[in-house]
């Protein structure tokens, strides 16, 4: 494997400057803080290893400070009482205020996650600010109805008169994992705050550098002190605190199936609202008429991209044994093709793994189901954070690398003979996040669509996403939606008002 670790150096000048302060802090209540115990973590280059920043290593107590920060935002007439059309004016100026930024936001989500400059400058930041465009718009459009009821006892002379409103849940804590952090943090923000909730945002601890970023941009924006508070730390700290916490009423998770599962047990304490983003194990079935010139990149692509560490990677492709050879070569050759390196250097198609634990625990995926007969056709190793597109054969339904969810550049492709076959081997799983189906004939799409579990099926693409489009798991991959008007609505409740007038 050749690794290129050029161009690692920051070069905007703004990336500069906020890497240069001597430790980045805490945003509670409008404010800028140290971690009450004054305790810092390193932000760490994936792809060199160099240290970007000290960040604020926060605590239970700071996690408690910037809730209450939350709860007085969310009972201030600042923000209670601002219009929603400011509401949502505020939002777009967000939205704006990101887009300015991007070659500045872009370079640190790169430097912070290892991810290709390219995929974070024309996909992700872009796709953040739009988030916040588009649930802009929808701060207006928060409607309570008028019900006409069947109340048979009314006072003579009196009428009832019933209708319901739909008002902010509350305080929110959004956790966010590390793989694609400006965008997941923007799923959260833009329609917890145009519902008019306020929020605690916790990033992961290892990429919390752009959700910083992001909260000096929302202050210069205009918004009011305390609706966003940021505290970087680890999970099993300030993420635990949050979710246990009585003066948060909704969690919003992002990350793994594991966690989501902690999630769960920590806010039954007040009974919470929870939305959660959790696990994926997604299948690409691959039809006999597929159109290969399409398939072939688009599966790679959904493999590929962002080194794997992508929540709906394509990870187990069934194909039509007619035509699986052809297809197993081909995602072999767009393997072979890719160029690993800094993210920072434009020849680099991929870059590292978040961290030395991840590209470890991907490593080990892939030598356990080599030892147990699984065939490497191409890739396979590991240097340092670095893992190269890795295509296997000859697995077994049964093996761990194909029950759980791996988050590296590693697929598996099995031959089936009859569609049934197919369907039964892509819902053989815990998970029900997505799945893509690879074929020209658009009637057995159609049909095939209706028969995968899962919150998401493309049809000849995969990981095509924008914010009108829900998204969500089955099964263990999770509760709720994010985006399109399910995503408002998590951070909605419904109140009846029935009067006798």
């Amino acid at each position: 494997m050749t690794i290129a670790i050029r161009n690692s150096d920051p070069r905007h000048e703004g990336v500069k400057a906020f890497l240069a302060r001597p430790r980045l802090q805490h945003l509670i209540g409008g404010r800028w803080y140290d971690a009450s115990d004054g305790a810092t973590m390193p932000a760490t280059d994936p792809a060199s290893g160099r240290l970007l920043a000290k960040l604020a290593q926060g605590t239970a107590e700071d996690a408690d400070r910037a809730v209450a920060a939350a709860r007085c935002a969310f009972e201030s007439d600042a923000w209670r009482g601002m219009t929603p059309s400011a509401r949502g004016k505020l939002l777009w100026r967000i939205g704006e205020a990101i887009d300015r930024q991007a070659d500045e936001l872009a370079e640190l989500e790169t430097l912070d996650q290892g991810k290709s400059l390219k995929t974070a400058r024309f996909g992700e930041i872009p796709a953040a600010a739009e988030q916040f465009r588009y649930f802009a718009g929808f701060a207006t459009k928060i409607l309570g109805t008028t019900i006409p009821t069947s109340i048979s006892h009314q006072p003579v002379g009196k009428k009832i008169f019933a209708y319901t409103t739909r008002e902010p849940i509350g305080v929110v804590a959004a956790i966010t994992p590390w793989n694609s952090p400006l965008l997941m943090a923007a799923m959260k923000l833009a329609p917890a705050l145009a519902a008019g909730c306020t929020v605690v945002l916790k990033p992961a601890e290892e990429t919390s550098l752009t959700a910083l970023r992001l909260g000096e941009l929302m202050i210069e924006a205009g918004l009011p002190a305390g609706v966003v508070n940021i505290v970087t730390g680890p999970g099993e700290t300030v993420g635990a605190a949050l979710a246990a916490h009585p003066g948060v009423d909704k969690v919003a998770f992002t990350g793994s199936t594991e966690v989501g599962k902690l999630i769960v047990t920590a806010a039954s304490g007040n009974l919470k609202k929870l939305t959660l983003e959790l696990g994926g194990k997604s299948p690409a079935i691959v039809m006999p008429d597929a159109d290969m010139g399409l398939a072939i990149p688009g599966i790679a692509r959904g493999i590929f991209a962002n080194a794997g560490q992508v929540c709906v990677a394509g990870s187990r492709v069934y194909a039509h044994r007619s035509i699986c050879e052809k297809l197993i070569e081909g995602l072999a050759r767009e393997a072979a093709k890719l160029r690993l390196g800094h993210g920072l250097d434009p020849l680099t198609d991929l870059g590292p793994l978040v961290n030395a634990v991840q590209a470890e625990r991907v490593a080990a995926y892939v030598a356990e189901g080599e030892q147990a007969g699984a065939d490497i056709v191409v890739g396979g190793k590991r240097t340092g954070t670095f893992f190269e597109p890795t295509v296997v054969t000859s697995v077994r339904p049964q093996m761990r690398m194909m029950r759980e969810e791996i988050f590296g550049p590693v697929v598996a492709v099995t031959p089936f003979d009859e569609l049934d076959e197919a369907v039964a081997f892509a819902n053989d799983s815990p998970y029900g996040l997505a799945a893509s189906l690879w074929t020209r004939d658009l009637s057995t799409a159609h049909r095939l669509s209706a028969r995968i579990r899962s919150g998401t099926v493309w049809i000849n693409c995969h990981s095509y996403f924008s914010p009108e489009l829900p998204k969500g798991g089955h099964k263990q991959s999770g509760w709720g939606y994010e985006n399109g008007a399910p995503g408002l609505e998590n951070y909605l409740e419904t109140k009846t008002v029935c009067a006798l007038v």
